[in-house]
């Protein structure tokens, strides 16, 4: 009878840890591509690295497995001769946790073969399934098959750029935002229902509803909720949400249903907490650092009684004629400032839109009326000097 001798080879293939084995923790990467290259670096040093999955889509790299004894004794030696990180440790895995060998490299039980014997090679198994890191989703749309679930990602990406597509059980792919804690899944999802920004069927589901994770944005999080903020004034919340482009009303300070309608947008987008109060006070000191940058401060003018936000920095004091003031270049900035005020009503607003007109001081204006005030905006062609643009809001002057 021929005699047959055993080889197993288990190149690159996961392998359930048992309870009594033991690694020598050396680093973790967040994200497989980060883990896999780290675990290659190490994998040119050692031939026995493996990584296994941690929370938060972190993955650990390792040297094993070892007998608990092995690996404790190794590694005094190895931080010794410093071939390993001084924070490294020893770590036994639980029995459901699986290890990956690090590419290129193999665990491996040998008998050699005997003369005449021929050596017969188990075929590798199946690899394991990929990965699905813990945590919570806000669930945006569910779909049937993965062409459907890509047009949906991709629809749903020029809202949410770190949207993510997700197989589920029976063919449904899920688009969701996520994974994250609970605590902020749960918040996030409110502050974006009060924008519009999510389905009001949207939902939070946990991680272990998909199987694989399809098209992801690695490490795409959103903030934690922290602590809840007084909302700042809401005649500055309204001035930084007008300068952002989300507020067209008035500067009343009054709590009015554009002024929530504003804020629950600028919350969605900004992104910076889902508590209004901390994302307003964000808005407004971004404000003023954009404010700051630009060289804009408040000018109180005497002489026509306006106070209006301008380049100073830019602009000196030239002369008051009639019911103008006016401000010259500084330092040949190419700024200037004309300032009228006058007492009337809708008409005389009219009347001087187009007086600024013919004297050209705005150039090539298009002209908005509104009841209370006028808006001329326009630009001219570019000339060597650069292009002189231009623009004047007429308004009724208020008395105190």
């Amino acid at each position: 009878m021929r005699r047959l001798a055993m080889m197993v080879m288990a190149a690159g293939l996961p392998v359930a840890a048992l309870a009594q084995d033991a690694v020598i923790r050396i680093e973790a990467k967040r994200g497989p591509e980060a883990a896999a290259a780290a675990a290659a670096g190490w994998g040119e040093r050692f031939d026995n690295i493996v990584t296994f999955p941690l929370a938060q889509n972190w993955i650990a790299i390792a040297i094993g497995p070892l007998s608990e004894a092995d690996a404790n004794a190794q590694i005094q030696q190895l931080k010794a001769a410093g071939t390993i990180p001084a924070d490294s440790f020893v770590a036994v895995p639980s029995g459901n946790v699986t290890l990956t060998p690090a590419a290129g490299q193999a665990a491996v039980a040998e008998t050699a073969p005997t003369d005449g014997a021929e050596a017969v090679q188990v075929q590798p198994a199946e690899p394991a399934a990929p990965v699905v890191p813990p945590g919570m989703h806000i669930r945006l749309q569910s779909v049937q098959g993965e062409p459907a679930g890509q047009a949906a990602l991709a629809e749903w990406r020029n809202t949410f750029a770190d949207a993510g597509l997700w197989a589920m059980p029976g063919g449904w792919y899920a688009v969701t935002l996520g994974p994250m804690p609970a605590e902020t899944a749960t918040a996030w999802l409110a502050a974006f229902k009060r924008a519009g920004s999510v389905p009001r069927d949207a939902f939070t589901a946990d991680s272990d509803e998909f199987s694989a994770p399809v098209d992801v944005v690695e490490g795409a999080q959103l903030p934690a909720p922290g602590a809840v903020q007084d909302m700042p004034p809401l005649d500055e919340v309204q001035r930084a949400l007008r300068w952002a482009g989300r507020y067209d009303g008035g500067i009343d300070g009054k709590d009015g249903p554009k002024t929530r309608e504003a804020i629950a947008a600028e919350v969605a987008a900004l992104r910076v907490s889902p508590d209004a109060g901390t994302a307003m006070a964000e808005l407004i000191k971004r404000r003023a650092d954009w404010r700051t940058e630009m060289g804009l401060s408040t000018l109180n003018d005497k002489v026509t009684g306006l106070s209006v936000i301008a380049p100073m920095d830019q602009l000196e004091f030239d002369r008051a004629e009639r019911a103008l003031s006016i401000y010259r270049p500084k330092n040949n900035s190419g700024a200037a400032l004309i300032l009228f005020s006058q007492p009337g009503g809708q008409q005389e607003l009219v009347d001087l839109s187009g007086l600024v007109t013919a004297l050209g001081w705005v150039p090539q204006p298009t002209r908005s009326i509104e009841n209370g005030h006028i808006l001329l905006d326009g630009a001219n062609t570019i000339i060597s000097a650069g292009p002189k643009v231009g623009s004047v809001m007429a308004a009724p002057k208020v008395s105190s």
